[in-house]
């Protein structure tokens, strides 16, 4: 779904930007240009990075936690 008319910006878009590195909104910001001219997406596409840095997190120590199991 498009988050950012003014820039043609989607919340896949959003989600591919923190996979690849950015790690806070500022930075997707700054890589997809979103929220920078009218700002009416800006609650919507914070909320898109909030979700997807906590499914990244919650992924990261999920993989964390299941290397450290030694299978007896």
């Amino acid at each position: 779904m498009y988050v950012c008319l003014c820039q043609g910006v989607t919340d896949g878009q959003i989600r591919d930007a923190i996979y690849e590195g950015c790690c806070s909104y500022r930075d997707v910001r700054e890589t997809l240009g979103v929220a920078s001219q009218c700002g009416k997406c800006a609650c919507l596409a914070k909320q898109v990075v909030r979700e997807t840095l906590a499914n990244v997190h919650s992924s990261h120590a999920a993989a964390a936690h299941t290397s450290n199991f030694i299978a007896a």
